[in-house]
């Protein structure tokens, strides 16, 4: 072996052991703290939670430094971290020992709330609790094994064999959802903005939701009832519904044939209508009047077993015959041609037609049932009608009579007696 080959033999001795040396220290720390490189923070856990000197520290899953040595106290652990050199860790950070694989190799991470500071510097100490261990494996084992303890064997084989009936068949089925499912998610993606959209406006709509949950368990209850309405009458449903059809087809084939007259009786019933609101209070007051003079007729009987009614007609005043046409000039029943109608109405004056808007009092023009000769309605209670009096000046009083029959044939005597009697 020539010389040149063993200079350059322990040359590469030489550097590789200080390569491993540099390595070796490196990895241990030894180099940050000769150099006074790094940052070294504490720690304080209730428990190990099993990590080890050198396991990983990260700052929300980025690696920034190593457990460089751990110290049992009586409250627990004392970790001691050697974090990279210009690290930015919030004091307000919380810590938490995560699992790094699932055979239970653990890290420490760092979870601060924002970015803010202030930042860890050398001796800063960082508090931890319970919720900041992993479950132990021990305990997870137990309590799993305590929850399949207390599943019913024979319940599960039920739901095992319900499961099975459910998807049975239906490959094809799943197979569309999934494939819909990544169509959904790649279509989403494509449109980050407008989804993000859609779930703040998503978010708006449940806290609206949330705002009216009493208005929408009302409605939802109100439905209730009004399907459980509908289920209970489904055969009168089913008849109405097939009933309608029908119905509706010969409603409009009777609106078609009643098309031509239909109008003009509308009209007619507007014009009636326009008139019987004009005199409510005369018609008010023979509703009242009409009923009680048929209750006291039958009881005016006389012996031979028939009512007598004498109706006496004024014919002091005889009919109107100025402005109408002269009988000469009547048309024919007959006769059904069409004709414009004739402007006719009495155009004699007093004591002739006496009747009209011409002849209601100044004080009453704007008022209902002109001409009529009281100012008041009937009143149930009293019997009386304001303003209306005999030629004595006494108010009337109508009141409906009693059963009469008693009398026998002389109840008709009533008739006379009766109106005296009641003053």
């Amino acid at each position: 072996m020539s010389r040149a080959v063993r200079i350059r033999l322990m040359a590469f001795v030489v550097l590789s052991a200080v390569g491993i040396t540099y390595i070796t220290a490196s990895y241990l720390g030894v180099v940050d703290r000769v150099l006074g490189r790094g940052i070294t923070v504490t720690a304080s856990l209730p428990g190990s939670g099993g990590l080890y000197e050198g396991s990983e520290v990260t700052y929300r899953g980025v690696k920034i430094g190593k457990v460089s040595r751990m110290d049992a106290t009586e409250e627990g652990v004392d970790v001691t971290v050697q974090l990279e050199d210009e690290t930015r860790l919030p004091l307000d950070s919380k810590i938490y020992v995560h699992n790094l694989s699932a055979v239970g190799e653990q890290y420490l991470d760092f979870q601060p709330p924002d970015e803010d500071g202030p930042y860890a510097e050398n001796g800063s100490r960082f508090q931890g609790d319970e919720r900041s261990l992993p479950v132990d494996e021990g305990d997870l084992l137990v309590d799993l094994n305590q929850f399949v303890s207390s599943v019913d064997k024979e319940s599960l084989q039920k739901v095992v064999k319900e499961l099975g009936l459910m998807f049975n068949d239906s490959g094809d089925d799943l197979q569309r959802l999934l494939d819909g499912g990544s169509t959904f998610i790649a279509e989403a993606e494509a449109h980050t903005d407008e989804t993000i959209q859609l779930l703040d406006n998503g978010l708006t709509v449940l806290r609206t939701q949330r705002g009216q949950k009493e208005n929408i368990r009302r409605f939802a209850r109100d439905l209730n009832t009004v399907t459980t309405m509908f289920r209970r009458n489904d055969g009168n449903l089913r008849t109405v519904l097939s009933a309608t059809p029908g119905a509706a087809r010969a409603l409009d084939r009777m609106l078609r044939e009643l098309e031509p007259t239909l109008p003009i009786l509308l009209g007619d019933l507007i014009s009636v209508g326009q008139i019987m609101a004009t005199e409510l209070d005369g018609l008010e007051q023979l509703l009242v009047t009409y009923p009680a003079l048929i209750s006291g007729g039958p009881t005016g009987s006389t012996a031979d077993g028939y009512g007598h009614v004498n109706l006496q007609f004024d014919n002091a005043v005889p009919p109107c015959t100025q402005g109408y046409l002269p009988p000469s000039k009547w048309r024919s029943t007959q006769d059904l041609t069409d004709t414009e109608p004739a402007d006719v109405n009495c155009t004699a004056g007093p004591p002739y037609a006496m009747r009209g808007h011409q002849y209601v009092p100044a004080n009453r023009r704007n008022s209902a049932s002109p001409g009529r000769v009281y100012s008041g309605t009937y009143d149930p209670s009293t019997g009386e009608v304001p303003g209306l009096v005999d030629t004595e000046g006494t108010p009337v009083k109508l009141r409906a009579p009693e059963n009469l029959s008693v009398l026998g044939g002389d109840a008709w005597k009533w008739l006379l007696v009766g109106p005296v009697a009641s003053r």
